[in-house]
C-alpha cells in the first residue's frame, strides 16, 4: 500500500497563521490588563495602608501626635488626649516582674543563668537516654558513637584548669548546700565568693573542698541561715580547723563585710529538732535577750549560747530535757551546755 499526501491549499495555510498570531495578540491584551488591574489594586491597597499609618500617629481632632499606652492597653493623643483605641491586645508575657532579676527567673526562653555552674547554665548537656528527637530507641550499632560524643561533649565543656577547679567546687557547694538544707539564694551566694577567690588566685596553696566549704558558711552566715562550723564540718569531710583558717583567709582577702552571728537564729532549727513546746522556745529567746543587754554573750559560741538557753528554757516550763539529747541536737558539747547554761540563769535571776 502506497503512501498518500495530503495537499493542503495555500489559503488554510495562511489562515491557520493569521489565527494563531490573533491568538497570540488577545492573549498579550488579556495579560497587559490583567498588570493594569494589579497595579491598580496594589496602589489602592497602599493608600489605604498609607492613610491608617496617618489616622494611627495623627490625632483625627487636633492632628496632635498619637502614643500607645500599653499599661492600661489604649491609644491616645499626646495633646488634647482623645482616646482613638482602647482594650488592646497585650502581646508581652502573662507575668508580671519588678526588677531585672525577677524578669530573669521569670522568663521561660531558655533556663536562667545560674552561679553553681561553671559556664553559668549557658552549655548544652547530651543527655543519657538512648532515643532519638522523636523518642525512638537509638539502634545498637549506634549507640557506642552516642557514649564517645557524650564523653568527648563532657571533656570540651571544660577548657581549662580554672573550669576544671570551678565545676568540681560549685558541684561540692551544691551537694554541701542540699545536705545542710540551706536554700538557692545561699548557694548562689556562695558561687559568686567561689568565683571571686578563683579570679582574685586565692585558691594557689589550699583544697577546693576547704574553700568551697568556707564560701558555704560565709554565705549561709552573710543571708543569716547560720550553722554550726561542725555541721559543715561533717558534711564537707574537712577537718574544723581547716574551714576555720580557709574562711578567716577568705573573709580578709575579700574584705566581707560579715555581721557577728545571733544567737536567736539558732533557736528555730534547735527548737524544730528538739520539739519543744512554743513557750519554751519563747522563754529561750528571753534568757537571750537578757544576755545581749548584759554583754554576757560577748566572746561566747552563739550555737552555745542558743543550746543552753533551750536547755534552761525546757527546765523552766518543765520539760526537762537532758543535756545529752540538747547536745546531740544542737552538736554542742555538755560541758559548754552546762556553763552557758548557769551564765544564763544568773543574769536572768539579776533582771527580775
Amino acid at each position: 500500500m502506497g503512501i498518500r499526501h495530503l495537499f493542503i491549499p495555500d489559503h488554510f495555510d495562511s489562515f491557520a497563521r493569521e489565527t494563531q498570531s490573533t491568538a497570540k495578540i488577545s492573549i498579550s491584551q488579556t495579560h497587559m490588563t490583567n498588570t493594569v488591574l494589579n497595579t491598580e489594586i496594589d496602589r489602592s491597597s497602599t493608600g489605604e495602608q498609607t492613610a491608617e499609618s496617618q489616622s494611627l500617629t495623627t490625632c483625627p481632632e487636633c492632628q496632635g501626635r498619637i502614643v500607645r499606652d500599653d499599661e492600661h492597653g489604649e491609644t491616645r493623643c499626646e495633646d488634647c488626649g482623645l482616646i482613638c483605641e482602647d482594650r488592646a491586645l497585650d502581646h508581652g508575657p502573662e507575668w508580671r516582674s519588678f526588677d531585672t532579676e525577677e524578669q530573669d527567673e521569670k522568663s521561660r526562653v531558655g533556663a536562667p543563668t545560674t552561679q553553681l555552674m561553671h559556664d553559668k547554665g549557658l552549655s548544652t548537656t547530651i543527655g543519657w537516654q538512648n532515643t532519638d528527637a522523636s523518642g525512638r530507641a537509638v539502634p545498637t550499632e549506634k549507640r557506642a558513637r552516642l557514649e564517645r560524643l557524650r564523653t568527648w561533649d563532657e571533656r570540651f565543656r571544660t577548657k581549662d584548669a580554672q573550669e576544671r577547679n570551678l565545676k568540681q567546687a560549685l558541684g561540692e557547694i551544691q551537694r554541701m548546700g542540699s545536705a545542710l538544707g540551706l536554700p538557692e539564694p545561699v548557694r548562689e551566694t556562695a558561687g559568686v565568693l567561689y568565683r571571686r577567690a578563683v579570679e582574685s588566685d586565692l585558691l594557689p596553696g589550699r583544697s577546693i573542698e576547704g574553700m568551697a566549704t568556707a564560701s558555704l558558711y560565709a554565705a549561709a552566715r552573710q543571708q543569716h541561715f547560720p550553722r554550726p562550723l561542725t555541721t559543715f564540718a561533717d558534711i564537707s569531710r574537712v577537718e574544723k580547723i581547716r574551714i576555720q583558717r580557709a574562711y578567716r583567709y577568705l573573709s580578709r582577702e575579700l574584705g566581707l563585710q560579715i555581721e557577728p552571728e545571733d544567737p536567736s537564729t539558732y533557736i528555730p532549727q534547735f527548737a524544730s529538732t528538739l520539739e519543744i513546746s512554743d513557750e519554751a522556745e519563747r522563754t529561750a529567746r528571753e534568757l537571750l535577750d537578757v544576755a545581749k543587754n548584759t554583754g554576757t554573750h560577748s566572746g561566747k559560741s552563739p550555737a552555745g549560747l542558743a543550746a543552753a538557753a533551750l536547755y534552761a528554757a525546757t527546765h523552766l516550763t518543765n520539760e526537762q530535757l537532758t543535756q545529752a539529747t540538747v547536745s546531740n541536737a544542737a552538736d554542742v558539747s555538755m560541758v559548754t551546755i552546762r556553763n552557758r547554761y548557769q551564765e544564763l540563769l544568773e543574769v536572768y535571776a539579776e533582771q527580775l
